[in-house]
C-alpha cells in the first residue's frame, strides 16, 4: 500500500495530504494536520481520514499521534504513541489492521533512510504522474527556503532564471505575492525582430503562506478553456531546498499536451539558473 503524497507542509499548522494504493488498486486517502514540530525531537499531528478530493472524511474518526525521535548507540528510535478519542474508535481502528499496517510501515523505514545520503544529489527536475489531471514536479536547490522563496516573487531575479531554454527573455513579469493578487508573465524569444514569437501566462494567487507555500492558477494568455492549478511547496532538507509543484489539469488530454512540449527539460534550465543565483 505505497502512499503517494500530493501536499506535505511540515510546520505547524501545515496540512499534508496523502493516498495509499493497495494491491488491486483500492485507494485509502488521510490527511495530517501538524500541532506541533520541534525537528530532530517530535512532531504532533491530528490523523485522519480524506476523501477523494482531499477533504477530512468526517464519517470516520480522527486521532492524535506523537512521534519521538531519540538517538541510540545504533541508530536511532522512533516511537509512535497514538491517542484515539475512545476505546470503541481505537478497537474499529485495529480491526482494520492500523496496527499491522503501521509496524510494516516502520520495518521499511531503514531502507528509506539508507537512500537519503544519495537522495537528490545531482539530480535534475523530475515529474511523477499522480493521476490523470495531476502531476508533481520535484527538485532540490541549492539554497534556502527563504532565498527559494523571494527567487520565485523578486521580478528582477525571475526576469533572470524563470527563462527556460537558452535563447528566451522575459520583458513582463508583474509578480503576485499575496492571495487575491493577480500576476502575468510573458517571454520573447532573443533572435525575434518583430516579437511576434513569444507567449505568456496569467492567473489569480490563491493561498500564500511565506516562505513555505503558495497556491495559484494560471493559463495561457489568449487560450480559451479553463486553466491550470499550481501548488508549489518548498521544504528545508540537508541539501538545500526541496522545491514541489503540484500542477492540476482539466483533463488528461492537456497534461499530456504540455509534458510534450519539453516542460519538464524547460523548468530544469530555469532551475538550474536559479540554483547559480542563490548559491551565490
Amino acid at each position: 500500500w505505497p502512499a503517494t503524497f500530493t501536499r506535505h507542509d511540515m510546520v505547524e499548522g501545515g496540512r499534508s495530504q496523502f493516498t495509499m494504493t493497495g494491491p488491486d488498486g483500492e485507494t485509502s486517502s488521510g490527511y495530517w494536520i501538524f500541532t506541533k514540530v520541534d525537528p530532530g525531537r517530535a512532531v504532533e499531528v491530528i490523523d485522519g481520514f480524506a476523501g477523494p478530493d482531499g477533504e477530512p472524511n468526517d464519517e470516520m474518526p480522527s486521532m492524535s499521534m506523537r512521534m519521538e525521535f531519540a538517538p541510540t548507540e545504533t541508530g536511532s528510535r522512533y516511537t509512535v504513541v497514538t491517542t484515539f478519542p475512545d476505546i470503541a474508535v481505537m478497537e474499529q481502528l485495529a480491526e482494520m489492521g492500523m496496527v499491522e499496517g503501521a509496524t510494516s510501515a516502520m520495518a521499511q523505514m531503514d531502507e528509506v533512510l539508507a537512500d537519503l545520503a544519495s537522495f537528490a544529489a545531482d539530480r535534475a527536475t523530475e515529474a511523477q504522474i499522480l493521476s490523470d489531471t495531476r502531476i508533481r514536479v520535484g527538485r532540490v536547490v541549492r539554497g534556502s527556503v527563504e532565498q527559494v522563496w523571494r527567487a520565485h516573487h523578486d521580478a528582477d531575479l525571475m526576469r533572470r532564471w524563470m527563462l527556460g531554454p537558452d535563447g528566451w527573455s522575459m520583458p513582463v513579469c508583474e509578480v503576485g505575492v499575496d492571495a487575491g493578487d493577480t500576476f502575468r508573465y510573458e517571454w520573447t524569444a532573443d533572435d525575434t525582430d518583430d516579437g511576434d514569437d513569444g507567449f505568456g501566462f496569467e492567473g489569480d494567487v490563491l493561498e500564500s503562506m511565506p516562505p513555505r507555500r503558495s497556491v495559484t492558477t494560471e493559463r495561457m494568455i489568449g487560450m480559451d478553456g479553463p486553466g491550470v492549478r499550481n501548488e508549489l511547496t518548498l521544504t528545508p532538507v540537508p541539501a538545500g531546498t526541496l522545491m514541489t509543484l503540484v500542477i492540476t489539469y482539466p483533463s488528461r488530454e492537456l497534461r499530456d499536451q504540455i509534458l510534450e512540449t519539453g516542460m519538464v527539460e524547460g523548468m530544469e534550465a530555469s532551475y538550474a539558473r536559479l540554483e547559480s543565483l542563490v548559491a551565490v
